[in-house]
């Protein structure tokens, strides 16, 4: 198939590139010259112009993915890329949006003739290896058309998936993040127990341990090993502030809206808050994860 790839950052670069080994054509755009210059070197057909894309795609309907910071940004880009397609062309956002936003751009799109869906993209700087897990919104033809992108995009296993209507991949990805915060906490917490208890054991050796075998191996047991591999058990150069990009705050209130009591998503975005004022070395290790998964900044001592 064809697309074109709009944002090439650390997700929609990699992205771009597993497209084309996976036998897409694609085509980019980015407003830094020098990033589509890379991916031009690559293989790919590229501009840093939005209003050359439309004609650089030759397939109907046409496909184009924006890889952008969700909010002010993606809506700038969207509203200036429509105009641009014809009836039945689709728009993608792959950017950790607001559930509410695909809500308000599908029927403004749709208007216009234009197709929309929104794709939560979860595996970070690791996707480009391993795949992405994809969890899409939209209408069940508009999903069929895209497959083959979703597929190549995908880990061999197939972890992609029509989630629901319009707005549900973006919400089923924010869940996902609510459960990784959680997740991530209960980690750190850990880390810091061991490594004030009277046995301060070696948090690596720990940690391999239980990479295999025990209740508690996941990925991100995979990359708290990296993390002490690279900076030491006492992490000793990653300063213990946590941010949060957004998701876990909006879990948080939908678990409101909904009257479900969430207690460990909310207190472990609490604890995020708490990192910047007071550190500790769980945060220090959900600094060291976030730097792990995603290439998140951290820092520095």
């Amino acid at each position: 198939m064809e697309i074109a790839i709009l944002g090439l950052g650390r997700m929609g670069g990699n992205m771009a590139v597993r497209l084309m080994k996976g036998g897409h054509r694609v085509v980019v755009w980015n407003r830094s010259r020098s990033k589509v210059d890379e991916h031009i070197a690559m293989g790919m057909e590229g501009t840093d112009k939005l209003n050359y894309i439309p004609a650089m795609l030759n397939q109907s309907p046409r496909v184009v993915w924006t890889m952008l910071p969700a909010g002010e940004t993606t809506d700038e880009i969207i509203d200036q890329i429509a105009p641009l397609l014809a009836s039945g062309d689709i728009v993608i956002d792959g950017a950790n949006s607001r559930w509410t936003d695909d809500k308000r751009r599908a029927p403004k799109l749709a208007a216009m003739g234009l197709k929309y869906m929104d794709a939560g993209v979860s595996g970070g700087i690791w996707g480009l290896a391993e795949g992405y897990s994809l969890m899409v919104g939209g209408d069940a033809e508009t999903f069929a058309y895209c497959e083959p992108i979703f597929k190549t995009l995908a880990p061999p296993t197939g972890n992609y998936g029509l989630m629901g209507p319009h707005g549900a991949g973006h919400f089923v990805k924010m869940v996902h993040n609510g459960i990784e915060y959680g997740m991530m906490e209960a980690y750190g917490e850990g880390y810091e127990i061991l490594k004030k208890s009277e046995y301060s054991p070696d948090l690596l050796k720990v940690s391999q341990v239980w990479q295999q075998g025990s209740v508690v191996r996941s990925w991100l047991l995979d990359l708290a090993v990296d993390a002490f591999k690279k900076h030491g058990n006492d992490l000793a150069h990653i300063k213990g502030w946590v941010a949060d990009s957004g998701e876990g705050r909006w879990t948080v209130e939908a678990a409101m809206a909904e009257d479900v009591p969430a207690p460990v998503i909310t207190l472990s975005l609490i604890q995020r808050f708490v990192s910047r004022q007071d550190e500790s070395f769980s945060a220090q290790v959900l600094a060291a994860l976030r730097n792990e998964f995603g290439g998140h900044e951290v820092k520095s001592e």
